[in-house]
């Protein structure tokens, strides 16, 4: 609601927004979600908006000494979370896409574990909601994901579905990747979502679709989880290390999530 900024002042606005999506890019992970936000008003920011990004500037000062953890151990991770189903009669023959031309895989094995989130109509100009996703090869996390979605959902059940969905095809591109480096792949992608509908209708063939413009996200992470590509569990929010791409955490949430990113 702040008066608009003049030409002067929105170029500056929009060089400091480049500065800070550079840091995301480096790995301050903790600013994204905001940095996203205040992206969406480089065309027209307003003084509001540049104070904001003021703040941001502020955090990193005061929190210069953090450092993203390139761990190469294995999780512990408890295989009990994830269901085995039988999916011959829903996806007859579906197989992973392994590429034919991919080197001899050697070294140790990697594996790969995805955290994915979505706030409810975040966005108070166009209830757009806004998709948070952290995948870690292993304990290093490698991609990290903040995005207002395209579409405005009425329900927590389809844009949960429409991030889980974002989340399989960055996943996918990763072991496509990492496959055709030679890097072995050590089963499938853990993925961790905290609605609980959305994991019942991936995880299990016999639940069925009550929203029919959600199809294409429903057949397409069901169809990841039938070729074995990933497999999805349950997560608790409060531990959710996507919930600080998706929304403005608390200090208690954000130091949380820090302390399982950085050292």
């Amino acid at each position: 609601m702040s008066p608009f900024l003049d030409a002067t002042q929105a170029n500056y606005y929009q060089e400091l927004i480049g500065i800070l999506h550079w840091a995301v890019e480096l790995g301050r992970i903790d600013i994204h979600v905001q940095v996203a936000m205040l992206s969406s008003y480089t065309v027209q920011p307003c003084i509001g908006h540049l104070d904001a990004v003021f703040h941001i500037f502020a955090y990193l000062k005061a929190h210069d000494h953090s450092k993203i953890i390139f761990d190469p151990s294995l999780p512990n991770i408890d295989k009990r979370r994830f269901v085995k189903y039988s999916w011959a009669d829903f996806y007859k023959g579906a197989r992973e896409a392994i590429p034919p031309n991919m080197p001899e895989p050697c070294g140790k094995e990697v594996e790969i574990h995805g955290f994915v989130d979505a706030n409810h109509a975040g966005d108070r100009v166009t209830r757009r909601s806004q998709t948070g996703i952290l995948i870690f090869c292993n304990h290093a996390p490698i991609t990290w994901y903040s995005k207002k979605q395209n579409t405005v959902e009425t329900s927590t059940f389809g844009l949960e579905f429409i991030a889980l969905k974002t989340a399989v095809e960055l996943i996918k591109a990763l072991c496509y990747k990492l496959r055709m480096f030679g890097i072995p792949i050590a089963g499938l992608a853990n993925v961790y979502c905290d609605n609980d509908s959305v994991v019942n209708n991936t995880t299990k063939p016999e639940s069925t679709l009550k929203k029919k413009h959600n199809a294409i996200a429903y057949h397409h992470v069901r169809e990841a989880v039938a070729t074995k590509t990933v497999r999805i569990a349950w997560k608790d929010g409060k531990t959710n290390l996507a919930d600080i791409l998706t929304k403005n955490a608390n200090h208690e949430k954000l130091s949380f999530c820090c302390n399982c990113i950085f050292a």
